[in-house]
């Protein structure tokens, strides 16, 4: 049985991930890719679909665990009866292959080990041919793929597994490689592992090295920093939304999906806390990802791509995994991929006019295609979509979908060129269309009788996406209707401290009711605290939420309140992106001269309310 969501740390390479337990048990890794077939699947079935695990021969030991500082090396220590151990474990970075380094290290006594690898192809449904070309030397084999381990201990064949039993003493330093690579390909020679590990510490220090001072929040701001940067694909700049897919939303349930992809949301809220912090090599990276995968007809805009920005993502289901605890379908690709949601365009068109306001030069070919982009939205908007949270029932008037075509035209109308007369001219006509969603919302998205902003036009339901009506400036954070919708929020939404997306029960999304609370939406509202002047609110949520992180520092998607437990795929970004903007905005509140500066010197760090026309 796989560990609990929180009891994983994740290891990565800026081109995939792996996630590795307490007991030194790596239970998920995609090759060549996020993306890509696993070939150790035990996270979401068991040690036969693939898992590569060292440590102590005998159970019990007390486990301890860090990155080495701001990087993305994890160490976890086990101390034994018999003495401790260290085991070091990274992704190397920048070195031209994919590969995994393990290392193992006396630190006093003597320690008895073991490692058992099982190495499944095409997420643990393929048993490769494996081949012991020479001593302490693994090649594995299933169709396209080879698995090459370089081991410091001598290997045994049990089962189709390989294991390998040692003892540790002080002073002892036993390296593992295992390197992915095409099957077609010779043998991949052994590496240099320690030269690895040094330029990849090397590499993350240097990156998060760049994170600005932000007062008591800055190791918080790094560690989720990091872990956004660790959920990137270097090659392309696109954004990944986790590193996991099918970890349920409700244990049991349905609610299974695959987010190894590039949500456009996802991804430019992403955007939007690099540029707050000043990381615009980032922000290009990802600028270019999007005008590449945005690129041709506007109507066909998807709200989520591939990690090099492929279209077609179809979904399907994989039933030799019996799931996370039992949580069924696992399903790989996404059918939300071809989903309507018409909040993406106010997302990426708030992100790229924050960036161009936080330093990044535009592009010379932006202006074209989002003329384009706003042309086709003008019609678009008034369609109903299935919204941000991808319901797999009948499309619906969101209210959040419109406030965020509104947030399309209204940045668009401020980035247009004021000093030419065409310029002038499209402002105004961006303009004119931004007023005519506003009044619309205004009239059939706000419940006279309920005296509140509901989830869909008709609707009596609340929805926390309502929370962006002054997150985004639609209207000012102090207007009644905006406080009361907050306080609907509040009373209906709000479970333990924490908040809801919509109520599951009453709301027909075309799947079983019942989920954990959605973290991201706690951030929201502690950011709309900090916007009301609640300060003493906003702080509570803060440390609530930060308080749920793991021992590492990382989030997932939710939080189950009764099991007092993650759930969900792991790590999240938009979780992490919810730790930056809200300790942003608390040091903001916190710090006011020293934001001030760095807003004069180089990026803003602003609520996205700033950039409101109106």
């Amino acid at each position: 049985m796989p560990a609990l969501i929180e009891d994983y740390a994740l290891i990565g390479n800026c081109r995939t991930a792996a996630l590795i337990d307490k007991t030194g048990s790596l239970d998920w890794l995609c090759f060549p890719r996020f993306d890509g077939p696993a070939c150790f699947a035990a996270l979401l079935g068991t040690e036969e679909n693939g898992r590569w695990r060292i440590g102590p021969a005998q159970p019990g030991a007390r486990v301890s665990r860090r990155y080495r500082g701001d990087t993305l090396i994890l160490e976890t220590t086990f101390d034994t009866p018999s003495g401790r151990v260290l085991l070091i474990d990274c992704m190397p970075v920048g070195q031209g292959h994919n590969s995994v380094i393990r290392i193992v290290v006396g630190l006093d006594g003597k320690v008895p080990m073991a490692m058992d690898l099982t190495m499944r192809f095409d997420y643990g449904s393929s048993i490769p041919w494996v081949e012991q070309p020479r001593d302490r030397v693994l090649s594995a084999v299933a169709g396209p793929e080879r698995l090459v381990l370089y081991s410091a201990k001598t290997l045994e064949a049990r089962d189709h597994h390989t294991t390998s039993q040692f003892t540790v003493r002080p002073g002892d330093r036993l390296v593992f490689t295992l390197t992915h690579q095409p099957s077609v390909l010779p043998l991949a020679d052994q590496f240099d592992a320690e030269q690895a590990l040094q330029a990849t510490e090397a590499y993350w220090l240097a990156f998060a090295g760049r994170c600005p001072d932000v007062g008591r929040f800055t190791e918080q701001v790094k560690r989720s920093l990091l872990t956004l940067k660790a959920l990137t694909y270097e090659p392309s700049g696109g954004i990944v939304a986790a590193a996991t897919t099918s970890l349920p939303e409700r244990l049991g349930g349905e609610r299974n999906w695959d987010y190894r992809f590039c949500w456009l949301r996802d991804a430019t809220m992403t955007l939007l806390a690099f540029t707050n912090l000043g990381y615009l090599d980032e922000a290009h990276a990802w600028r270019e990802w999007l005008l590449r995968s945005v690129a041709g007809s506007p109507e066909q805009m998807q709200i989520m791509y591939g990690l090099g920005g492929e279209r077609r993502l179809p979904e399907y289901e994989l039933d030799w995994l019996p799931g996370y605890e039992g949580s069924r379908p696992v399903r790989i690709g996404n059918a939300a991929s071809t989903q309507t949601q018409l909040d993406v365009y106010g997302e990426v068109t708030d992100a790229m006019s924050q960036a161009i306001r936080g330093g990044m030069p535009r592009h010379p070919r932006s202006a074209s295609v989002f003329r384009l982009i706003m042309r086709y939205l003008e019609n678009a908007w008034q369609q109903p979509d299935e919204g941000i949270w991808e319901i797999r029932a009948k499309p619906r008037h969101f209210v959040h979908s419109k406030v965020m075509a509104w947030v399309a035209f209204d940045r668009a109308a401020n980035l247009a060129d004021l000093a030419t007369e065409e310029g002038q001219g499209m402002s105004r006509h961006y303009r004119g269309v931004a007023d005519r969603i506003h009044a619309q919302v205004c009239e059939q998205g706000f419940d006279r009788e309920l005296g509140h902003f509901v989830q869909s036009y008709g609707s009596k339901e609340v929805d926390a996406s309502l929370l962006h009506i002054g997150l985004t400036g639609f209207l000012p954070a102090d207007d009644p209707r905006f406080v009361a919708t907050v306080q609907a929020v509040e009373s209906q939404l709000m479970k333990g401290g924490f908040v809801l997306r919509y109520l599951s029960h009453r709301v027909d999304d075309g799947l079983t009711p019942g989920e954990g609370t959605f973290l991201v939406c706690s951030f929201w509202l502690a950011d709309v605290y900090a916007l009301l002047g609640r300060m003493g609110d906003a702080q509570a949520m803060f440390e609530r939420l930060s308080g749920l992180c793991n021992d590492v520092g990382l989030l997932a998607e939710q939080y189950d309140q009764q099991g007092q437990r993650m759930l969900g795929n792991f790590p999240q970004a938009f979780s992490h992106i919810g730790i930056i903007n809200t300790a942003l905005n608390l040091h903001r509140a916190e710090c006011p001269a020293q934001v001030r500066a760095r807003r004069e010197a180089q990026a803003p760090v602003q609520q996205r309310a700033s950039e409101a026309g109106g």
